[in-house]
């Protein structure tokens, strides 16, 4: 009897497996034929080959990213492809001697400082895991919130927000998931201060990561499109500015699951907490501890006076890499470990930002736009509810190398603000398991059903556009 049933799994396993080929086939597809059919409708004569090769690639990316038809890594190596050989070609035609350096800045995205600050938080992140750090400084802010429900929930997604300004909000989410697990463990599937936890941590996960520009890709993604259009902007002068927006969207957020998930106990057994720490706890485990907090607030010290000292953050991020590395503390085997993936996406999305604004697509079609008045402020609210919406169905990564090319050029005045809110903005976006990583791990627990999301996410995405305008506006108007 058992082996019949065996059988009959893994022949479903076969078929559901064969079904999510062709469903990804049908993707591709579609996704190709929505590309030729938007740029076929919106080519015009004025258009060159090259714009009209780049409009076609923003398309077809869009239509992969929006289905996943392929990995979203994969579409940031499909764009270096396409760059290489469509335009690569096309360059040639006209400018053979010079083809090659022309093309050359689409694939050179690799070495962009943005790349570099996120790996330079990859290795923090990784050494922080290995030596059991991220852990012991979660045991040691949890003990001081007290035993009140409300305030250990505040605890825990204060804390996750923390983490989560200088590790992957992904990692940090998994971290603090496993943190919690033996408590959650003792409560009933359906408790509602279990459930509070798991939509907290993702979400101050998500909504933490705005705060420093390594928190976030879209966060790096915007602060690339204004050093490029002569705007400085460095790890001290976002943390200003987007610090506090973090930290007020983290606190409301709180506010509303104590609102909708209180707790019918009136304090909380910490003894989890107390679980003995299978972490190795040798003098020289102790020691490379020490080494790697040195090097992280050494690390910070520099990205925090950067305007004193002149070094960019990017060059910073050699500091961790070189040293973690140096020290063994990080492995090659670590090495291989990292998110790569990620990388391969924001490199992609900055050579497509890049073949944007090098081609002047975004330019055409604002001098088409030109003869019409925009107010600034409904500007900066479309494109936040925008970014949201797109954000809750493809990668926020991806919604911010499309829309902030093209808001940046729209506006003569704060030219500095719409990059900004958008790459905020892309961090608003709650509302499905899909909707970022940090969801899709606290769903995997079992634990919780879509529609827990929904609720979360709708006062996400209304609250975080009005907050982040309102608060970017101000504090860039005070600065």
């Amino acid at each position: 009897m058992s082996d019949s049933r065996s059988a009959s799994k893994r022949y479903l396993h076969k078929i559901q497996k064969i079904v999510d080929i062709q469903q990804k086939v049908i993707y591709f597809l579609l996704s190709i034929t929505f590309a030729f059919a938007a740029t076929y409708l919106l080519v015009s004569p004025e258009l060159d080959k090259a714009q009209v090769y780049i409009l076609f690639l923003l398309f077809l990316s869009i239509g992969l990213w929006a289905t996943e038809a392929i990995p979203p890594f994969a579409v940031g190596l499909l764009i270096f492809v396409f760059l290489v050989f469509a335009l690569g070609g096309l360059y040639r035609e006209i400018d053979p001697e010079n083809a090659t350096i022309m093309v050359q800045k689409y694939v050179q995205t690799w070495a962009n400082s943005v790349i570099w600050l996120m790996l330079g938080g990859f290795f923090i992140a990784e050494a922080m895991r290995k030596v059991g750090l991220d852990l012991s400084l979660f045991k040691m802010a949890i003990s001081r919130f007290g035993t009140k429900p409300r305030y250990i929930l505040l605890g825990i997604m204060l804390v996750t927000a923390i983490f989560s300004m200088i590790m992957s909000n992904t990692a940090t989410t998994a971290m603090m998931i496993a943190a919690i697990t033996p408590f959650l463990d003792t409560l009933e599937r359906n408790a509602p201060f279990g459930k509070a936890l798991l939509i907290g941590i993702p979400a101050a996960a998500s909504l933490g990561g705005m705060g420093t520009i390594i928190g976030s890709p879209p966060n790096a993604i915007a602060v690339d499109a204004l050093n490029n259009h002569g705007i400085e902007f460095g790890f001290l002068e976002w943390a200003t500015i987007e610090f506090p927006v973090a930290l007020i969207l983290v606190f409301l957020f709180w506010l509303f699951l104590i609102k909708k998930y209180v707790p019918k106990i009136s304090s909380i057994d910490l003894q989890f907490l107390n679980k003995p720490n299978v972490i190795e706890d040798s003098s020289f485990f102790k020691l490379k501890k020490k080494a790697v907090l040195l090097i992280l607030f050494l690390t910070l010290a520099l990205w925090l006076t950067s305007n004193l000292h002149k070094i960019p953050p990017s060059a910073i991020s050699l500091l961790p890499i070189t040293l973690l590395t140096m020290f063994r503390i990080v492995s090659g085997d670590d090495v291989r470990k990292l998110p790569w993936d990620t990388l391969m996406l924001v490199a992609g999305g900055l050579s497509l930002g890049l073949a944007i604004k090098e081609t002047q697509l975004a330019q055409h079609y604002v001098t088409l736009l030109s003869s019409y008045e925009f107010d600034f402020y409904l500007l900066a609210i479309v494109f936040s509810l925008l970014t949201v919406i797109c954000s809750n169905f493809m990668s926020n990564t991806a919604t911010t190398t499309i829309l902030i090319p093209i808001a940046i050029v729209l506006v003569s005045q704060y030219v500095e603000v719409l990059p900004i809110v958008i790459g905020l903005s892309a961090s608003a976006a709650l509302f499905l398991p899909v909707s970022t990583p940090p969801n899709a791990i606290a769903y995997s627990t079992g634990k919780l059903n879509l529609k827990d999301f929904r609720q979360g996410g709708i006062v996400a995405g209304i609250i975080g556009p009005i907050v982040i305008v309102g608060l970017v506006l101000l504090l860039n108007k005070l600065l």
